[in-house]
């Protein structure tokens, strides 16, 4: 039997590489002078073996860099990941819809398979004017640009687009923060278009009837249609909070009674135009108006977008940061374990009511001072509606919500074009809009059709929140 030298370190101990990097168990020479009957053991091939191991390694758990967690978030089922493939599903089933709509392109299919390939080149063709004609007339329209370039149009109709999606984003952003706030309390508040049209009364009424300097009666006027939609919405609250009636029947009832109570109030003397025969108020006084961002006629998009963005910077705030904002989570989450801790139920339900009804106001507030000159009944549109839809695409979180404004006000601005040039029916927009909403609240669809694999951070998280 080979003997062998007796090695330096302790049996079972592990013996340190010299550049520091992991090793193999020193073997135990010492076993082999107790029992010889051991086969030897081989320090050159033990030596190798320890040379070949990996000098570094990240310790289990270790931060993850951003390019590896970006890799591995970009096909799976996080919130963003979903949204982005919810629109580009609903986009999907909106050129399906175009096609069965379009009779010419729908008879070229019973040709396809003795012309497949015109078939499918006169359907992209047109699917694809289309949604071109809409991103012209939502964002910018190239030609434009390069005529303007060239001095052959004016730089108006360059951000006419985008001007018409700001101001149709403006009234959907207040909506839609109208309807997070309260979702975030446990309600559910549909009645957005009832404080909208209240709001618009009341901003309105300021407009038409007082004539004072723009720095005094501009601040009024959305200060009343504030306050306006908030009392409406607080008669919602009240009357849960004292008698527990449900805030649905109530803000579906108010909705009507806002709605005729408008077509009663414009016929009213003082109110209505005196040189009109149809049903609309006086005109909005020019200093009662929402100064437009660029002073041109033509460009609609008014200061309206820019108090949108505060006032969800503000509710930003208030549910991560204020007092408020905790007790209303804390009575979403559990209203008996917020009673048991001191907080009053009662009065924060109908506190974020009120809160609910001022931001639906302001949203009427800024369709009667910024874009339409008088009052009228279909001046608000369904507005109040299609803030539910904003709130739910943006996850009922305030920057989610003005993400999901913005993208609807850039499918109505480019839906009017798409019908112009392409003639696609503007209710098409509608549809692609339910569409994605339906499509955001089926996550499990979206993972299904797309195969997306569990997000590491949502797995993560969730772990967490096991632990």
């Amino acid at each position: 039997m080979t003997s062998h030298e007796p090695l330096e370190a302790e049996p079972g101990t592990t013996a340190a590489s010299p550049d520091k990097s992991p090793a193999l168990p020193a073997p135990d020479v010492d076993q082999y002078h107790v029992n010889p009957s051991l086969p030897p053991v081989d320090l050159e091939k033990h030596h190798d073996q320890a040379e070949r191991q990996p000098k570094h390694r990240a310790p289990e758990g270790g931060k993850r860099s951003f390019a590896r967690t970006f890799r591995e978030e970009l096909w799976a089922d996080n919130n963003f990941t979903v949204t982005l493939l919810a629109i580009f599903l609903a986009l999907v089933c909106g050129a399906v819809l175009m096609v069965i709509g379009n009779a010419e392109v729908r008879d070229q299919w019973q040709y396809l398979l003795y012309q497949p390939g015109k078939t499918l080149g006169d359907t992209w063709a047109f699917v694809s004017t289309a949604y071109t004609d809409m991103f012209k007339g939502a964002v910018v329209n190239p030609d434009t640009v390069n005529r303007w370039y060239w001095d052959m149009t004016t730089w108006q109709q360059v951000f006419y687009p985008i001007s018409e999606t700001l101001t149709n984003a403006a009234p959907l952003i207040f909506t839609g923060l109208a309807v997070a706030v309260p979702f975030r309390a446990g309600l559910f508040n549909i009645g957005g278009q009832g404080q909208a049209i209240m709001g618009a009364i009341g901003g309105g009424t300021v407009g038409l009837a007082l004539s004072l300097p723009a720095v005094v009666q501009l601040p009024l006027g959305v200060l009343a249609g504030a306050l306006i939609g908030g009392l409406w919405g607080y008669l919602v609250g009240i009357l849960k909070a004292r008698t527990g009636a449900h805030e649905v029947i109530l803000t579906i009832m108010l909705n009507n009674i806002a709605f005729l109570f408008l077509g009663w109030y414009i016929l009213q003397a003082g109110i209505k135009d005196p040189v009109r025969s149809d049903a609309i108020s006086k005109p909005i006084q020019e200093s009662g108006r929402l100064p437009h961002l660029i002073p041109d006629p033509l460009l609609r998009a008014n200061f309206a977008i820019l108090l949108a963005v505060a006032v969800a910077a503000g509710v930003a705030w208030l549910l991560k940061r204020g007092r408020f904002g905790f007790e209303l989570r804390a009575v979403g989450h559990n209203p008996h374990a917020a009673a048991t801790a001191g907080i009053k139920v009662g009065t924060t339900v109908a506190l974020t009511m009120a809160l609910a009804g001022a931001l639906a106001g302001l949203g009427g507030t800024s369709v009667a001072l910024g874009t339409a000159p008088a009052l009228t009944v279909d001046m608000l549109g369904q507005i109040g509606f299609n803030g539910i839809l904003v709130a739910l695409l943006g996850r009922v979180r305030p920057w989610g919500v003005v993400g999901a404004g913005l993208l609807f006000g850039a499918l109505q601005a480019g839906g009017n074009a798409m019908q112009t040039f392409s003639g696609v029916s503007v209710e098409l927009v509608g549809v692609i809009q339910a569409l994605i909403v339906l499509f955001v609240a089926a996550p499990a669809l979206v993972k299904a059709i797309y195969r997306l694999r569990r997000s590491p951070a949502a797995a993560a998280q969730a772990g967490l929140a096991k632990g």
